[in-house]
Order: C-alpha cells, then sequence, then structure tokens
C-alpha cells in the first residue's frame, strides 16, 4: 500500500474523483428515476448512454472536426458544446423511448413477472450495444479537442482545468434542474405519484403511460449529457464502453440510495473518489474492485443505500 503516494496526490486524486464521479452520476439519474416509479432495473440505460456519446462525436464530425481538431475562441467552442448536447439528448432520450415503447411497454400490457423486464432489459442492452459496433466496425472514435485541460488556477494547491469545471459544473446543474422540475413542475408530481401509487395516481386523473415515457425520456436526457461529458473528457470512444460505466452508475445509484435522485448525484461523486484513492493507494488495477468492494460494504450495514428515501416520498 503506496500511503505516501495517496497523500501526495490527494488533492489531485480528490478532483479527477470528482470529475469522474459527475458522469457516473448523471447516468445514475437514469437508473433512479426509472425505479422509482417502475421498480424496474433499466439495464439498457448503458446503452442510452452511449447513444448520446456517439451522437456528440458525429455532431462534431458533421461541422467537419474531428480527433485532431483544434478549436480556439471561447464563442466557437461553445456553439459547438451547446449544439453537440442538445443532440446528444435528444439521441439519448429518443433510444430510451424506443426501449420503453418497443422493450418494456408491451410487458407492461401483458403484466409480465419482473424476471421477464430483466431478461429484455439485458437483451435490448446487449442488441443496442452490438448495433453500434456493427456500425463504427468496433473502432474508437474521437473526439475533437474543444476544451483545454491546461490547469486554470490552483485551489489548496490543487490544479484545477476547464474540463473538471465543466464535468462538474455541468453535472451540478442538471442535478438542480432535474430535482426542480420533479418536484415544482406538474409533471413532476405526476411523476412522484405513480412512483407512490400507480393505480391511485391513475384514478385521480394521471396518465400513467405518458408519465413513464417522461420517465425514460427525461433519464435519457442526463444520460446523453453525461455521453457529451465523457467525450469532452476522455476524447475516445468505443461501443463497449457503457458495459462498465453502467453498471458503476447503478452502483452509485445504489450507494445513494435507488429511486432517490438526489442519492443518485452524491453516490456518483463518492464512488468516482473512492475508487481513485484506491488506485493512488493500491494501483490502478485495483481501480475498479474497489468500487464494487464499497458497495459490497455499505449494503451489509446499510442496505438502503446513504439516503434510502424513495422518489414517491421524495420532498423539495
Amino acid at each position: 500500500m503506496d500511503f505516501n503516494g495517496l497523500f501526495s496526490n490527494f488533492g489531485e486524486l480528490t478532483t479527477t474523483g470528482l470529475t469522474q464521479g459527475a458522469i457516473y452520476a448523471l447516468v445514475a439519474l437514469g437508473y433512479t428515476l426509472v425505479y422509482g416509479v417502475l421498480r424496474l432495473i433499466n439495464f439498457a440505460h448503458s446503452e442510452v448512454f452511449i447513444a448520446g456519446a456517439f451522437a456528440a462525436i458525429w455532431t462534431w464530425n458533421g461541422f467537419g472536426l474531428d480527433q485532431n481538431s483544434q478549436v480556439s475562441g471561447v464563442g466557437s467552442i461553445l456553439f459547438y458544446l451547446l449544439v453537440a448536447m442538445i443532440v446528444a439528448a435528444i439521441a439519448s432520450a429518443g433510444t430510451a423511448t424506443v426501449i420503453e415503447r418497443v422493450a418494456y411497454r408491451p410487458l407492461r400490457k401483458r403484466n409480465a413477472p419482473p424476471l421477464a423486464f430483466l431478461i429484455t432489459a439485458i437483451g435490448a442492452s446487449i442488441a443496442i450495444s452490438e448495433a453500434f459496433g456493427i456500425w463504427t466496425r468496433r473502432l474508437p472514435e474521437g473526439a475533437p479537442s474543444l476544451v483545454s485541460s491546461k490547469p486554470l488556477f490552483h485551489l489548496f494547491g490543487v490544479p484545477i482545468d476547464s474540463v473538471q469545471l465543466l464535468t462538474i459544473g455541468a453535472a451540478l446543474l442538471m442535478m438542480v434542474l432535474l430535482d426542480l422540475f420533479i418536484n415544482r413542475s406538474r409533471t413532476g408530481r405526476g411523476i412522484r405519484a405513480v412512483a407512490q401509487d400507480a393505480n391511485t395516481a391513475a384514478l385521480m386523473g394521471v396518465n400513467k403511460d405518458r408519465i413513464i415515457l417522461m420517465v425514460f425520456i427525461t433519464g435519457g436526457a442526463m444520460a446523453g449529457v453525461a455521453g457529451l461529458l465523457y467525450d469532452v473528457r476522455i476524447q475516445t470512444l468505443t461501443y463497449s464502453v457503457g458495459f462498465l460505466l453502467g453498471l458503476k452508475a447503478f452502483t452509485a445509484a445504489v450507494l445513494g440510495g435507488i429511486g432517490n435522485l438526489r442519492g443518485a448525484l452524491i453516490g456518483g461523486l463518492l464512488l468516482g473518489v473512492v475508487e481513485n484513492y484506491a488506485a493512488g493507494l493500491f494501483g490502478s488495477q485495483w481501480k475498479d474492485f474497489a468500487a464494487f468492494a464499497v458497495l459490497v460494504v455499505l449494503l451489509m450495514f446499510r442496505p438502503t443505500g446513504l439516503l434510502g428515501e424513495s422518489l414517491g416520498r421524495a420532498r423539495a
């Protein structure tokens, strides 16, 4: 165990962990939304993330940008980021909509058992992943260098760059907007009502199918933004990267309390930090092991996660 390496790089490991954890958190929001309403683990959500990530890269390609392109000027950078974010969110939301309509809705109409949903989710995940693999010929796609990774300033001696600020700031902003949407809007009240008691909500005039579709669309949009941030941070994307990232995002949702929106954010940030600390202490090969080991240990003592409040009982 390299304690000297951990303490000497503590600040950088923390900021890097928070940056990665912010991406986990955005993807985890989709898992926790769907589970909070349907009590369904949507394992196809990792491919919803991939759809947004590829859509962002292909949008930049449409503007003539590739992995070797350098973009200068704040206005140009913001334009490319904003357009790609919108396209990524739409692509992921559209993918989530297709999954809900084609894979899950027919099962709900037939009152299928939970195991059927689980198998369908896994099948949809593999099918979409393989479709992207065929489309890209299983080759990596490169993203242009839009945001500089050079340090902007130092915080307590730790260098902070534009990518870290963008990733963490965007995740926090999206979380705040989602929290306001769920707790303050009419649709959000419908989502909480269906999450608490779907049959009673339907008797009171809530369109359950419409609400469920909105849940998938909202979670998909969050995953699309996460895909964009992943492209900006990593700058290389493969069709299979969603599998492990999706598992970690699901782990983050469980850590925070599955079905709890704010818990998903906390769980994601915590997971990113813990796995980076483990990499600094034991070596990078222990990074993934530590992420899931923390989940097992936490659930032994707190099975409901850190916050443990369901979406149906959430309050503003």
